[in-house]
Protein backbone atom coordinates (compact mmCIF):
# COMPACT_ATOMS: atom_id res chain seq x y z
CA UNK A 1 0.00 0.00 0.00
CA UNK A 2 1.17 3.51 -0.64
CA UNK A 3 1.09 6.55 1.41
CA UNK A 4 0.81 9.83 0.22
CA UNK A 5 2.24 12.52 1.94
CA UNK A 6 1.22 16.45 2.17
CA UNK A 7 3.88 18.72 0.74
CA UNK A 8 4.46 21.47 3.26
CA UNK A 9 5.44 24.83 2.42
CA UNK A 10 7.39 27.90 4.73
CA UNK A 11 4.99 29.95 3.06
CA UNK A 12 3.59 32.89 5.87
CA UNK A 13 -0.25 32.36 6.10
CA UNK A 14 -2.45 35.10 7.46
CA UNK A 15 -1.81 38.82 8.14
CA UNK A 16 1.32 40.51 7.50
CA UNK A 17 2.70 42.40 10.58
CA UNK A 18 2.01 46.07 8.90
CA UNK A 19 -1.79 44.57 8.51
CA UNK A 20 -1.79 43.33 11.94
CA UNK A 21 -0.47 46.63 13.21
CA UNK A 22 -3.31 48.92 11.61
CA UNK A 23 -5.80 46.15 12.73
CA UNK A 24 -4.42 47.21 16.32
CA UNK A 25 -4.78 50.87 15.54
CA UNK A 26 -7.99 50.58 14.28
CA UNK A 27 -9.20 48.54 17.77
CA UNK A 28 -7.80 51.26 19.88
CA UNK A 29 -9.60 54.00 17.53
CA UNK A 30 -12.74 52.27 18.02
CA UNK A 31 -12.30 51.84 22.20
CA UNK A 32 -11.52 55.52 22.16
CA UNK A 33 -14.79 56.10 20.46
CA UNK A 34 -16.71 54.09 22.64
CA UNK A 35 -15.29 55.14 25.53
CA UNK A 36 -15.94 59.16 25.05
CA UNK A 37 -17.41 61.09 22.04
CA UNK A 38 -14.86 62.30 20.23
CA UNK A 39 -14.64 65.61 19.03
CA UNK A 40 -13.88 67.31 15.66
CA UNK A 41 -10.79 69.14 17.84
CA UNK A 42 -10.04 65.94 19.46
CA UNK A 43 -9.84 64.37 15.26
CA UNK A 44 -7.90 66.98 13.69
CA UNK A 45 -4.85 66.62 16.58
CA UNK A 46 -4.69 62.24 15.92
CA UNK A 47 -4.66 63.58 12.64
CA UNK A 48 -2.04 65.87 12.76
CA UNK A 49 -0.06 63.68 15.08
CA UNK A 50 -0.36 60.11 12.51
CA UNK A 51 0.70 63.01 9.23
CA UNK A 52 3.55 64.31 11.82
CA UNK A 53 4.88 60.07 12.42
CA UNK A 54 4.46 59.91 8.40
CA UNK A 55 8.33 60.12 6.88
CA UNK A 56 8.65 62.03 3.61
CA UNK A 57 7.49 62.43 0.86
CA UNK A 58 4.29 61.09 2.87
CA UNK A 59 4.62 63.79 5.01
CA UNK A 60 4.22 66.63 2.81
CA UNK A 61 1.50 65.29 0.82
CA UNK A 62 -0.74 64.56 4.07
CA UNK A 63 -0.26 68.09 5.20
CA UNK A 64 -1.53 69.23 1.90
CA UNK A 65 -4.39 66.93 1.52
CA UNK A 66 -5.40 68.23 5.04
CA UNK A 67 -5.50 71.16 4.11
CA UNK A 68 -7.38 70.89 0.74
CA UNK A 69 -10.22 68.44 2.32
CA UNK A 70 -10.39 71.01 5.23
CA UNK A 71 -10.61 74.10 2.76
CA UNK A 72 -12.97 71.97 0.76
CA UNK A 73 -15.31 70.29 2.48
CA UNK A 74 -15.57 72.13 6.15
CA UNK A 75 -18.50 69.77 7.29
CA UNK A 76 -16.33 66.94 7.34
CA UNK A 77 -14.44 65.95 10.40
CA UNK A 78 -11.00 64.86 10.71
CA UNK A 79 -10.05 61.48 12.56
CA UNK A 80 -7.92 58.70 12.14
CA UNK A 81 -8.96 55.28 10.25
CA UNK A 82 -6.45 52.37 10.64
CA UNK A 83 -3.87 54.76 11.95
CA UNK A 84 -4.34 57.31 8.67
CA UNK A 85 -6.19 60.58 7.78
CA UNK A 86 -10.01 60.02 7.04
CA UNK A 87 -12.58 62.74 6.90
CA UNK A 88 -16.19 61.56 8.25
CA UNK A 89 -19.46 62.83 7.55
CA UNK A 90 -22.16 64.05 9.97
CA UNK A 91 -22.81 60.65 11.29
CA UNK A 92 -19.10 59.44 11.65
CA UNK A 93 -18.98 57.38 8.35
CA UNK A 94 -15.69 57.87 6.54
CA UNK A 95 -15.83 59.88 2.86
CA UNK A 96 -12.40 60.10 2.21
CA UNK A 97 -9.27 59.48 3.53
CA UNK A 98 -5.20 59.40 3.01
CA UNK A 99 -3.24 56.27 3.08
CA UNK A 100 0.35 56.92 2.96
CA UNK A 101 2.98 54.75 0.39
CA UNK A 102 4.92 53.92 3.54
CA UNK A 103 2.35 52.13 5.78
CA UNK A 104 2.15 49.23 3.36
CA UNK A 105 5.17 49.63 1.59
CA UNK A 106 3.63 50.85 -1.59
CA UNK A 107 5.01 53.15 -4.64
CA UNK A 108 2.46 55.63 -4.37
CA UNK A 109 0.30 57.12 -1.77
CA UNK A 110 -3.80 56.55 -2.60
CA UNK A 111 -6.08 59.05 -1.60
CA UNK A 112 -9.36 56.97 -1.52
CA UNK A 113 -13.48 57.53 -1.31
CA UNK A 114 -15.73 55.19 0.60
CA UNK A 115 -19.30 54.67 -0.07
CA UNK A 116 -20.86 57.79 1.28
CA UNK A 117 -18.40 60.05 -1.05
CA UNK A 118 -21.22 61.04 -3.49
CA UNK A 119 -18.65 60.49 -6.52
CA UNK A 120 -21.11 58.09 -8.53
CA UNK A 121 -20.78 58.61 -12.43
CA UNK A 122 -23.42 56.18 -14.09
CA UNK A 123 -22.64 52.27 -13.04
CA UNK A 124 -18.95 52.95 -12.86
CA UNK A 125 -16.24 55.27 -11.26
CA UNK A 126 -12.88 55.56 -9.67
CA UNK A 127 -12.79 55.06 -5.79
CA UNK A 128 -9.44 55.63 -5.25
CA UNK A 129 -6.70 57.58 -6.48
CA UNK A 130 -2.84 57.10 -6.79
CA UNK A 131 -0.17 60.63 -5.33
CA UNK A 132 3.44 60.08 -5.97
CA UNK A 133 3.04 63.86 -5.40
CA UNK A 134 1.19 67.23 -5.37
CA UNK A 135 1.30 69.78 -7.95
CA UNK A 136 -1.14 72.58 -8.16
CA UNK A 137 -3.38 70.54 -10.83
CA UNK A 138 -3.64 67.35 -9.02
CA UNK A 139 -4.65 69.95 -5.80
CA UNK A 140 -7.33 71.49 -8.32
CA UNK A 141 -8.78 68.17 -8.87
CA UNK A 142 -8.67 66.62 -5.66
CA UNK A 143 -10.76 69.89 -4.37
CA UNK A 144 -13.25 69.24 -7.17
CA UNK A 145 -13.37 65.72 -6.17
CA UNK A 146 -13.62 66.49 -2.40
CA UNK A 147 -16.32 69.22 -2.98
CA UNK A 148 -18.23 66.43 -5.06
CA UNK A 149 -18.49 63.76 -2.23
CA UNK A 150 -19.86 65.72 0.40
CA UNK A 151 -23.05 67.18 -2.11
Amino acid sequence: MTTITKKTTNKPTGFSDDERTAMKERAKELMAEARSSKNKAQGERDVLEAIVKMPEPDRAIGKRLHAIIKANAPTLSPKTWYGMPAYANKDGKVVCFFQAASKFKYRYATLGFQEDANLDEGSMWPTSFALTKLTPSEEAKIAVLVKKAVK
